[in-house]
């Protein structure tokens, strides 16, 4: 009896075996697919709002008056080109004009984006699903950008007026148009502006923090600098491409002072289509595409070495370097 009481326990085994392997075959097949990188991979650290504004704030900072400096010459032709109507000559003359007061501006505009980007995007990724961690980053960049815009807009308004030789200085800048055009005249354009760069903003940290997370979970990793500027540069450049129409609208709105040629974006497009075509709505492509990708490049890159290098200085990681 006893090779037939092992033949019998063999067998069952291996039925049980089997039924195990095919009910691990039905929970894959059942198990919803991942569209989006997981952040769940990753340690969960406190959730510190204080810290994450103030590191926030400095990184954005930083990273927004490096990206300036070096690009402003390429944004002035962009914004020379799109500004002309026809076939007017773009001027090369004075392609630094107005760097000093746009830095006043971007400076803020930059630490505060981040300043809310940043801890916005960290709650939203523990409340969301692992799955919908592209929605959070959708709107973390949205709440940055319309937190920025009222800092952006004034700023952008006067570097354009500047860039496109209507006054030699940003304080004459601001005094003659609230002057001619009042308080709202330092915000002309703000609907358009925020069409630009509410999506573009959502968008180009969308794609940029999607791929940084999928790269780091397929080298199990952290990325080094070099890494995180290449995927900045890529999401920076499509993402410009696609939004190069809605720049042309916000520059055409904002350089026409108390002219009013437009009455409006929907107006703005008509006339723009009507007498230029549409091609002009894609005018400045070429510049816009290697500013932001360079600039996407520049900004991620001094971002992530900004916020690495806050991080080290924080006092509980000093005191775990000190005691190992």
């Amino acid at each position: 009896m006893a090779p037939f009481t092992l033949a019998v326990d063999a067998n069952s085994s291996s039925a049980f075996s089997s039924e195990l392997s095919n009910q691990k075959m039905q929970n894959l097949q059942l198990e919803p697919k991942k569209f989006f990188a997981s952040v769940k991979e990753r340690e969960e650290k406190p959730f510190d709002f204080l810290r994450l504004l103030f590191e926030g704030v400095i990184a954005g900072g930083t990273a927004g008056v490096v990206v300036e400096t070096a690009l402003y010459p390429i944004d002035t032709i962009k914004t020379r080109l799109q500004a002309a109507r026809g076939g007017g000559q773009i001027i090369l003359k004075g392609l630094y004009s107005g760097l000093a007061g746009n830095l006043a501006g971007v400076l803020p505009a930059s630490a505060v984006f981040v300043g809310v980007y940043e801890p916005a995007k960290q709650k939203l990724l523990r409340t969301f699903p692992e799955n919908l961690s592209a929605v959070a980053h959708l709107t973390a960049g949205a709440l940055g950008g319309i937190a920025a815009s009222f800092i952006r807009v004034p700023t952008e308004v006067v570097k354009q007026r500047m860039q496109t030789g209507q006054f030699n200085s940003a304080p004459n800048a601001v005094r003659m148009i609230v002057a001619k055009e009042g308080f709202k005249g330092l915000y002309a354009g703000y609907g358009s502006f925020l069409l630009r760069d509410l999506p573009f903003d959502a968008i180009q940290f969308c794609i940029y923090e999607q791929l940084r997370l999928g790269y780091k979970l397929a080298a199990k990793r952290d990325l080094k600098d070099a890494e995180n500027a290449v995927i900045g540069a890529f999401a920076g450049a499509l993402t410009g491409a696609i939004t190069t129409p809605l720049d042309v609208i916000k520059t055409r709105l904002m350089v026409q002072g108390s002219a009013n040629q437009y009455k409006g974006i929907f107006n703005c497009v008509q006339t723009i289509v009507r007498d230029e075509g549409p091609s002009a709505l894609l005018k400045g492509i070429g510049p816009r595409v290697m500013w932001i990708g360079i600039g996407g490049s520049i900004f991620f890159g001094v971002l992530e070495g900004t916020k690495r290098f806050l991080e080290q200085k924080r006092p509980e990681n000093q005191a775990h370097s000190k005691s190992e």
